[in-house]
């Protein structure tokens, strides 16, 4: 039940211990509370299962699918990563949610368009792949818009003291909980985690700064996979498919050790992909 304080996507934290009570005044915007974390992933057993997935032919899955799933799993067993912070209140959001930018072409002044996909309980890695494989085909047809890219195309024809007006609304609004519904459900500053795949355009992984205004505290960027050679638990050392991920965290909303764990259980999931066959719902045996 929606209690007093509550917002329509996310419940209000009022127990939050003193330390982060104190860290949301001390640090009121989340640009000052930026840290950033490079990790380097051995992602030589997700290639080989790829493999195997997609040897019948029914559908291509691939990396990014697995990174979707990996994170969402780390999200839901680890639950402070779906937390925000606005107006110097803290709020649990309900469900995961997680944001990408889709470039209709590869070309320099192609347009982009946004996407938001919230998992449940009961998808896996199959579930993910089989529909987020139709959501992106449609996102990039040339003559199909989302719903926000509609909206920013009708509020860019504004004057500019009439656009000055209304960002001061829209940020009024953000920070007393007042958004409506129909902007934030499909604005990518408002999802748990934003992801951007950057080996797609052969890119590494790079440093993302996270936005002010919205409610999103996680943002990943995700590199060129490539060879390297490292060093196993014996300490001999062989050839590796390497893929480094760069995430850049809201340190309000959780401590060190904390998003430490976090990035442990993603290594693990990387390292035992069969794990991702089991849907969110499915508890997993992982020592922190």
């Amino acid at each position: 039940m929606r209690k007093w304080g509550d917002r329509y996507d996310a419940y209000r934290i009022k127990d939050i211990d003193g330390v982060h009570f104190y860290m949301a005044y001390l640090m009121p915007k989340r640009t000052q509370a930026e840290v950033y974390i490079n990790e380097k992933l051995d992602v030589t057993e997700v290639l080989k299962y790829i493999k195997e997935k997609n040897a019948s032919g029914e559908r291509k899955v691939t990396m990014f699918h697995c990174v979707i799933a990996a994170v969402a799993r780390t999200i839901k067993m680890r639950p402070l990563l779906n937390r925000y912070i606005s107006g110097k209140r803290y709020y649990m959001r309900h469900e995961i949610s997680m944001g990408f930018t889709i470039k209709k072409r590869f070309t320099d002044h192609a347009e982009e368009s946004l996407m938001i996909y919230r998992p449940k309980d009961d998808e896996n890695v199959t579930a993910i792949t089989d529909k987020l494989s139709p959501q992106v085909k449609e996102a990039k047809r040339e003559d199909k818009g989302q719903s926000v890219d509609d909206i920013l195309n009708i509020v860019k024809k504004l004057p500019k003291f009439i656009m000055h007006i209304f960002m001061a609304f829209m940020r009024f609004a953000d920070n007393h909980g007042l958004m409506p519904k129909a902007f934030s459900s499909v604005d990518t500053n408002y999802v748990t985690v934003l992801l951007s795949n950057l080996g797609s355009i052969k890119c590494d992984a790079v440093y993302h700064h996270l936005n002010n205004f919205g409610t999103n505290g996680i943002v990943i960027t995700i590199g060129e996979i490539h060879k390297e050679l490292l060093p196993d638990e014996t300490g001999a050392t062989s050839v590796r498919d390497v893929m480094n991920i760069g995430v850049t965290l809201d340190e309000r909303i959780a401590d060190g050790f904390y998003f430490a764990r976090s990035l442990k259980l993603i290594k693990h999931l990387f390292k035992n992909p069969q794990l991702l066959d089991k849907t969110l719902g499915e508890e997993i045996d992982f020592e922190f």
